[in-house]
This record gives structure tokens, sequence and C-alpha cells, in this order.
């Protein structure tokens, strides 16, 4: 069975009323609570501008992210990078800026290491999007380079596009399969208005990180079950394509603060779903 967990930051407090951001204030209380749903596995995640204040880039609180991960059993596989949409290293403007964030990037794998995480998420989406070859050739130069630090370390690279499917394949084609992967968004798809049959024909054996949302078509993030996001294909292929990865609930925030009670219900939904396919 696929593993169900959910985006760091779920069960906390909204932080200056964004959907999605380290929860510096309440991240230890996510532990026990994700337990509280049964779930057993958590996406950290990671943004700017306090990235180096990030308890898992920080050498003391390697041990505290451990035990705690083991009393509650909530395992962290996977790392989301917002932090590399915020500041695409793949568009940087010179080569000291280049270096700076590939550092950190380094910095950011060894860290995933260190806490027994696999799967770096790296959204090529908003701010990150790729707009011309010249980036594309920067991306694909960089992690070229980081190809031996990601063997050593055991890390993979998933990559989450805005991309059509077509382009999309085109584009995981240059990658190592051993290194590299797709990160397959079920709302991000549905908001752009693609078919899961023709996504997964194309490219699901390069799937290694699923996260799980709604969104409506060109809209924002809903409560699963309320946007255009067909989750009977959505789960049909993943069985299909014999998935053995994480479901990552990725879903709308509580409009009122009860984020237990939402996150939840879109459990309950994602589990009914599987029941049936």
């Amino acid at each position: 069975m696929n593993k169900i967990g959910f985006m760091q930051g779920r069960l906390s407090p909204l932080v200056n009323n964004q959907i999605q951001s380290f929860p510096f204030e309440s991240w230890l209380n996510e532990f026990p609570l994700g337990n509280q749903l049964g779930m057993n596995c958590m996406e950290w995640t990671l943004d700017y501008p306090k990235l180096h204040q990030n308890p898992l880039l920080l050498k003391e609180y390697k041990s505290e992210i451990l035990n705690i991960s083991e009393e509650h059993n909530i395992k962290i596989p996977s790392i989301t990078l917002d932090c590399c949409m915020q500041r695409p290293f793949w568009k940087a403007q010179n080569q000291l800026l280049l270096d700076k964030l590939l550092n950190d990037f380094k910095l950011i794998i060894n860290s995933a290491n260190d806490i027994g995480a696999n799967i770096l998420v790296v959204p090529l989406v908003d701010n990150g999007s790729i707009d011309n070859e010249k980036e594309f050739k920067l991306l694909l130069n960089s992690f070229c380079s980081l190809s031996k630090i990601l063997t050593d370390k055991q890390i993979k690279i998933a990559f989450e596009s805005d991309y059509s499917p077509a382009k999309l394949y085109d584009f995981i084609c240059n990658f190592d399969d051993r290194l590299f992967g797709i990160n397959y968004d079920s709302g991000n798809s549905a908001s752009l208005g693609f078919d899961p049959d023709e996504e997964f024909d194309l490219y699901g054996e390069r799937i290694i990180n699923i996260h799980i949302k709604d969104r409506k078509l060109y809209g924002s993030t809903v409560r699963l079950g309320f946007g255009n996001t067909n989750f009977t294909k959505v789960f049909k292929n993943i069985k299909k394509i014999n998935y053995k990865g994480n479901l990552i609930l990725q879903t709308a925030r509580s409009k009122n603060g009860e984020h237990l009670k939402e996150l939840k219900i879109n459990l309950d939904f994602v589990k009914n779903h599987i029941s049936k396919i």
C-alpha cells in the first residue's frame, strides 16, 4: 500500500496568510497531530528568506528531528523545495549568485541524507518555470554537476512542472532515470486541463512522488472533490503503473483554522477513493 502523508504546515496556523510556508512556531506539534490522524509520513518544506534558520539545515536539530519522527512514527521521505521556486538557480544572472544557490542546494542534499529523506521535489512552476532554452541548459548542466553528490547521498530529484504532458515527457528524457523523476501534482494538472490518462501513459514510469490536491480549472486549490481533478482516473492510473511511492496531501487550508479537521476530511476522501479502485 502507498503511504499517505501530509505537506508540512498543513497542521499549523497559516504563516502570513500563505497556503504553504515552513511553520517555525509549530513544526514540532505537527508530528503528534499527524500520528493522531494515522498518517505515517510528512513532506518537509524549505523556503526563503529564512532558509538557513530552518531546523533541517541546522546540525543541532538533527537528533531532535529524528527522535520526534521515531516517537510519533512520522517519517520524512521527501522535502519540497519552495526555495528553488522562490530563487531558482537556473535563472541566476551571474556566476556568484549561481554558486551561492548551488551551495545551498548541496547543503540541502546533505541535510536530507542526515534524516533519511531520499526525494527532493524541485518546483518548475510559477517563478520557477523554465522560460527559455538558456534556463533549461543551465538547469540541466547544474544538475549534471550535482550527480555525484546525489548518487553518494542516495537522493533523487522529483521535478514538478507546468509543462504539457508531451513536453514534460521530452523534458524528463534528458535526465538519468536513476537520479531524476517526476513529482505528479493532481491539482496542478487539473487546473491546466490535462488528462490523467495521457499524463500517466506518457511519463507514468518516471513518477517517483505524488502530491494529492484539487483545483478548479485555471483556478485555486479547493477541498478534495470540489475542483476539476478526476480522482477516479488519477487513482486508477496510480494503480495501473504499480506506483509504490507516497501520496502527499497538499490540500486546501481550513478557512476557520480547523486544520486537523480539514486534513481529516481530505484523508478520508483519499482512503474512500483508494478502496473503490
